[in-house]
């Protein structure tokens, strides 16, 4: 196992400006190894994040204080049977004939809305005025709360983010998280006890009422879910819409495909997802001892998983830091699957529910914004960055067009 001063410094600023560069260094000279800021062994190659994720030795157990002080008691903190039953009672809502027939119409007004406040102006900062909301505004509608509350929940959004990627620990940002939990909580309580006794159509009303072997969520369990909904559910949409489009952009051959033929949408989002994931890292914790990138990971210690590391390791994929929506060693079809290779929506018994929700918007979103932007291209000087640790993705995208019609 290395410990080498010199190895880049994940909390460094270096680091935030160009991550890859460092990955590959860890990668080939670190690929276990002890950072003492984060109090965590860090992994960085295919092989042993895939591992990390699959493995039941490795559990969700670190959840308990990264996660449950902000969200509450999630579904990501269980295992065996427990998770299985909630997992189940929350799955049916995010899959097949239930997301297409109650969900898609929400998520295509969504998009629509949105774009409309810009279709006709020929130039649109993507970020600001588009990805960050529409996932959010999304899953309020789903859940059927006021839409006059998106922008709340935006706030609240961005709160609990900003709360689970501050690995500097910054109390500020420790102390807003910690409060948005109490808002959430105060806010939506009530609204869960109203939906127990008169429940409608939406997906609050469908977890207040699903149950698997006389097994109901509670109140808290539902209030922890739509929390977790909020950070999941629209951090990788908000990041991947805006990432697509970015790597598009930056390749016109593959942009002029997409356009011609929309149905390679799914194929640039896979493709996007292993390129410049949502999420840079996500952690484990082994049960026992582990023997794992040529060192031994301690029982009960913090595994910190580089997902942007293992989605660009050459031991996987050819040329991974090429941007390519026609690679032949990434399987696009089962990319929203549990049989992904990806590793952006991890792997194993805690493979992201919501992958094909996020598979939907991508589409509707991509589709209707190619639809209304023909000839969409980078403002003039326009020159996207990524920005982020725990999570990435451009921090603005100005773009122009010729309105369409």
């Amino acid at each position: 196992m290395t410990t080498t001063p010199e190895l880049p410094d994940i909390l460094s600023e270096g680091f935030a400006t160009d991550p890859y560069s460092a990955y590959g260094v860890l990668r080939d000279n670190a690929p276990l190894f002890w950072h003492e800021g984060m109090q965590s062994y860090v992994i960085s190659r295919y092989e042993d994040v895939a591992r990390a994720f699959k493995d039941p030795v490795f559990t969700t157990a670190n959840y308990d204080w990264q996660l449950e002080p902000v969200h509450g008691r999630t579904i990501l903190q269980l295992s065996g049977r427990e998770h299985a039953v909630r997992r189940g009672l929350v799955a049916p809502a995010f899959r097949g004939d239930e997301l297409q027939a109650k969900f898609l119409p929400v998520i295509e007004r969504n998009a629509r809305t949105l774009i409309d406040d810009f279709r006709t102006a020929g130039k649109v900062e993507l970020v600001g005025q588009f990805s960050t909301h529409f996932p959010i505004n999304v899953i309020v509608d789903m859940l059927g709360l006021d839409q006059a509350d998106h922008a709340r929940f935006q706030r609240w959004y961005t709160s609990i983010i900003a709360f689970l990627g501050n690995l500097a620990q910054d109390p500020d940002v420790a102390e807003a998280g910690l409060r948005t939990r109490e808002e959430l909580a105060a806010y939506m309580l009530p609204i869960i006890a109203r939906r127990r006794e008169n429940p409608g159509d939406d997906l609050l009303s469908k977890l207040c009422l699903a149950e698997i072997d006389g097994t109901r969520m509670s109140d808290e369990d539902i209030k922890a879910f739509v929390s977790l909904l909020l950070a999941a559910g629209g951090e990788t949409t908000d990041k991947a819409v805006s990432a697509l489009f970015a790597n598009l952009l930056a390749h016109p051959d593959q942009l002029a495909a997409v356009r011609r033929d929309r149905d390679l949408i799914p194929q640039a989002f896979a493709e996007t997802l292993r390129f410049s994931p949502p999420v840079h890292m996500i952690m484990r914790q082994p049960a026992e001892d582990v023997e794992l990138g040529g060192g031994t990971v301690p029982a009960g210690s913090t595994v910190t998983c580089l997902i942007g590391a293992a989605n660009r390791d050459p031991e996987r994929y050819r040329d991974p830091g090429r941007f390519d929506i026609f690679r032949d060693d990434l399987a696009t079809k089962s990319a929203f699957s549990a049989a992904a290779d990806h590793l952006a929506f991890a792997l194993g018994r805690h493979f992201c529910v919501g992958a094909l929700l996020a598979k939907t918007e991508i589409e509707v979103g991509a589709n209707m914004l190619l639809d209304a932007m023909p000839d969409v291209r980078l403002a003039e000087g326009a020159d996207p960055v990524e920005h982020g640790v725990f999570t990435r993705g451009p921090a603005s995208l100005p773009l122009e067009f010729t309105p369409a019609g």
